[in-house]
C-alpha cells in the first residue's frame, strides 16, 4: 500500500497560484489546490515508502520558488 500525505504549503504573497501549478506537476502529487487560511496551498501526495515521500517533499516541493514553509501530514488508517 502506498503512503499518502497532505502537504500544507505557505507561500510568498501573490505566489499561491504559481506554486499550486508547479506542485501539481510533480510525479506523486495527486492534487494541489489554492486555499485560504494559514496555508496557501494544500497538496495530496503518494509514494511507495515514507522515505520516498520525504525525499519528494524535500528535493522537489521545497525547491519551488515562492514556497516559504511546508508541513507534511501523513495519512494514517486507524
Amino acid at each position: 500500500m502506498a503512503v499518502s500525505a497532505y502537504v500544507l504549503i505557505q507561500t510568498e504573497v501573490g505566489k499561491a497560484a504559481h506554486v499550486a501549478q508547479e506542485v501539481n506537476a510533480i510525479d506523486g502529487v495527486v492534487s494541489a489546490e489554492d486555499v485560504t487560511g494559514p496555508y496557501d496551498v494544500i497538496a495530496r501526495a503518494e509514494a511507495a515508502t515514507m522515505d520516498e515521500l520525504g525525499r519528494m517533499v524535500v528535493s522537489r516541493v521545497q525547491m519551488i520558488d515562492g514556497i516559504t514553509r511546508t508541513l507534511t501530514c501523513p495519512v494514517v488508517h486507524l
